[in-house]
């Protein structure tokens, strides 16, 4: 696999990606690559939280891919990026609510780990039997682990990774003694498999899986923790006492919220990606068997997978952060195309009222990140008034009466959906993306 650097290299129709990152996001470091535009990404990327989480070497808190260019794309460009494919490789595996263990960080137990032990930082540690004293520092031995489990469980998943089951305490611990082989961790990870706790807390609880991806995006211009890549994460990193510290203008300068934890970013999705460092960066991790709006325990179903994504540049598409055309199923009710009958009814409304003409429209998803829910709605009626060139209070009016806004991730991540003119999405060059996923012909 090639790297790229100054010497140019043809971009690859089709690129297989199989390195991890130790959970940071460096644009300093050489990047994978090139793909073609237009090419595709094929990648195997590692289960994300909870295995890096009782892996203090790992400098994030998750463990994504490592990040790879795009031919011609350009700092002010975006990269619209079309999911065709998730496939979850994971036959089990465990998760819940957190509780950070005291002493063992250094303002962040995500990216600052200590040893308690011996005090060093970003340990290095063994596994010694199963449960959550199993991880321990290969220096002096000492429980090393960040995290614990307040509330947890450990879910099988059927044959056709349909469907997921909670099971009891003797499944749980068969399994943890074969973690990495259940959970197909990827032979570069360096994680140790969360199945090796062995919770048992929630048992017989039955749900179905629809995988998507928590991580998907450009490299931020500035050296970041990978699941700090976002408005809400960031912030934990203002003013920080650990070496990944920044200030708080530098969040919105440099971050690509790429740490969205959005449920709608699955198979048959579009992320339209800012490009913030030259040849962009694209990296991928952190999927997720299912989870429902706001990820409220904090964490979700962590798996290993196979991913395939398309990749196309938009020429001087500058924005400032995520632009998603989700699957229709995936629409708030208002924001969703009107039908036949629909458009039936409203233009007998618009003969009765002297309405002239009535708007061809499309969805479009504007992501919203910050410190609150409040702050990252704020932030995504800015990002679609920016975009578009319309007032915020247009905005507002859309979403209200033609959309939604609507939880990703608790505390400070928001989708805002509305419908737009089709004419606006041309006039930007990324109508016929919301054409090819709505089905809209091109006369619409």
């Amino acid at each position: 696999m090639n790297r790229i650097s100054k010497t140019e290299v043809r971009g690859a129709t089709t690129l297989f990606v199989n390195q991890l990152t130790n959970g940071t996001l460096d644009p300093a470091q050489p990047m994978l690559g090139p793909v073609a535009d237009g090419g595709v990404i094929v990648a195997n990327p590692a289960p994300g939280c909870w295995g890096p989480m009782i892996t203090p070497e790992i400098r994030g808190g998750h463990e994504v891919t490592h990040p790879v260019a795009v031919e011609g794309a350009e700092v002010g460009d975006a990269i619209a990026i079309r999911i065709r494919s998730i496939v979850v490789t994971s036959a089990a595996t465990s998760s819940g609510s957190d509780t950070v263990m005291a002493g063992r960080h250094n303002g962040d137990p995500f990216c600052a780990a200590v040893c308690p032990g011996c005090g060093i930082e970003w340990p290095h540690t063994r596994v010694e039997g199963i449960g959550p004293t199993s991880i321990r520092c290969t220096n002096c031995g000492a429980d090393a682990t960040p995290f614990i489990f307040e509330n947890a469980y450990t879910m099988a998943f059927d044959e056709e990774r349909q469907i997921g089951l909670t099971i009891g305490r003797a499944a749980a611990e068969g399994m943890a003694c074969n973690a990495s082989k259940v959970m197909a961790v990827p032979d570069n990870s360096i994680q140790h498999p969360i199945l090796l706790f062995a919770p048992s807390d929630l048992v017989g609880v039955a749900t179905r899986l629809r995988p998507f991806l928590g991580q998907l995006g450009t490299s931020p211009s500035k050296l970041i923790p990978d699941s700090h890549n976002a408005g809400d994460f960031g912030h934990f990193l203002v003013d920080a006492p650990h070496a990944f510290s920044i200030s708080k203008d530098e969040i919105a300068t440099h971050i690509t919220d790429g740490h969205l934890d959005d449920n709608t970013v699955r198979e048959g999705a579009i992320v339209i990606c800012p490009v913030k460092v030259p040849a962009g960066g694209i990296y991928m991790g952190d999927i997720h068997a299912m989870q429902g709006d706001g990820e409220i325990a904090g964490h979700t179903a962590d798996v290993a997978g196979t991913v395939t994504l398309e990749v196309s540049v938009l020429k001087g598409l500058t924005i400032d952060g995520p632009i998603l055309f989700t699957v229709p199923e995936d629409l708030p009710h208002l924001a969703r195309p009107l039908n036949e009958e629909e458009l039936r009814r409203a233009q007998s409304l618009a003969k009765t009222h002297g309405v002239e003409v009535i708007e061809k429209d499309a969805p479009i998803t504007f992501v919203g990140s910050g410190r609150t829910l409040n702050d990252a709605t704020d932030n995504g009626l800015q990002r679609a008034a920016d975009f578009l060139g319309i007032s915020i209070g247009q905005v507002k009016n859309r979403a209200t009466i033609a959309g939604a806004i609507e939880i990703a991730r608790n505390p400070g991540v928001v989708r805002v959906t509305f419908r737009v003119p089709l004419s606006m999405l041309d006039k930007k060059g990324i109508g016929h993306l919301a054409r090819s996923v709505y089905n809209l012909r091109d006369g619409e």
